[in-house]
């Protein structure tokens, strides 16, 4: 295996790189293989194989293209090479059609991406005591009752306050979007 390369404009090593970009499409590639896959510890075996194909095969991938593209197209062949395997003809997708799905599951990955960089631009620009709210009730798990007490407020007016946070976001979120499309 050839040494570890370094990235300075990125700051990190290959090794620190494939783990990041594996986290962010892991669950796109285990829905394709599972969707390909009918057979549950079939398909656990197959995601291994896609996660070890991958790290094998790091080097080789272009930044120019999506990792999630490219992870799907060799889970793709490790898919293909398991109905091989199991000596069946015929697959329970086609090729093609997994070749769609590929596409399909490449663009829904970029889009989560893009919203995902979009709410957390739209949390930084928060007031404090919104991001302290959002804090208290998603990171840690607190009740309404328990912030309307430590906020020295009621039930009702928490709920409120969440709804218009929430609300707020949404929109800010997709009026980000649309500018990143325009």
């Amino acid at each position: 295996m050839p040494p570890m390369t370094m990235y300075p404009e990125k700051g990190m090593d290959d090794r620190e790189r494939l783990t990041r970009l594996w986290l962010e499409v892991e669950p796109t590639v285990q829905a394709y293989v599972f969707a390909a896959v009918r057979a549950v510890h079939d398909a656990e075996d197959v995601m291994q194989q896609v996660a070890l194909t991958v790290v094998r095969r790091f080097e080789e991938y272009d930044d120019g293209r999506p990792f999630v593209a490219w992870a799907l197209w060799l889970a793709r062949s490790r898919i293909m090479d398991y109905y091989r395997k199991q000596g069946r003809e015929k697959l329970v997708f086609s090729e093609t059609l997994l070749r769609q799905f590929e596409v399909a599951l490449t663009l829904t990955q970029q889009d989560r991406c893009a919203r995902q960089e979009a709410l957390e631009r739209c949390l930084d620009r928060l007031p404090e005591k919104s991001r302290q709210l959002l804090e208290m009730r998603y990171q840690k798990d607190a009740s309404i009752r328990s912030m309307a007490v430590a906020l020295n407020s009621t039930a009702a007016s928490v709920r409120v306050m969440l709804f218009r946070i929430r609300n707020l976001l949404a929109e800010s979120v997709e009026a980000e979007l649309a500018r990143e499309m325009s």
